[in-house]
């Protein structure tokens, strides 16, 4: 059986304006700060080297506001990704997100499971996870983990 090999690739963060943040929702007040990064395209390899799992348009916001009379944090990881000729063989593991400030590790994010339920197709994934404020206070990077699974032809 083949296995896709676990990959990380990094993505730095920077502070942002608020333009764009609409068509999530975000409530915009003179408290919001925003950190922003992307990464093109990321490539997941099986075991053998051959590319089987393609990232594309990877975004991530950081978002820290106030809703409800409630300061808090978000961060919001978007990407594409196409299956090539490649099914999991049980529930995909999907990806993971750590969160850094230079070499330190500040939170871990279990994600796990991708929308792909099809091999061959482009599929957009969007994932919103709250975080301590803390952690936004000293966010600069977040690795981008996509974790090894066991594949087959589809």
């Amino acid at each position: 059986m083949a296995a896709l090999t676990k990959n990380t690739a990094t993505i730095e963060l920077a502070s942002a304006k608020t333009n764009g943040l609409a068509n999530l929702g975000v409530p915009i007040d003179e408290s919001t700060q925003v950190k922003k990064g992307k990464l093109q395209e990321f490539l997941q390899t099986l075991d053998t080297g051959a590319i089987a799992r393609r990232y594309q348009n990877i975004r991530v916001t950081a978002i820290k506001t106030t809703e409800g009379g409630r300061l808090f944090s978000k961060v919001i990881v978007q990407f594409e990704v196409f299956g090539d000729d490649w099914n999991s063989v049980g529930v995909n593991t999907g990806v993971d997100f750590a969160l850094y400030q230079g070499d330190k590790l500040l939170h871990s994010i279990q994600q796990g499971r991708i929308f792909l339920p099809y091999t061959r197709s482009w599929y957009e994934d969007q994932y919103e996870h709250t975080i301590p404020n803390e952690v936004f206070d000293e966010l600069t990077r977040l690795d981008f983990i996509a974790n090894a699974d066991e594949v087959q032809p589809g």
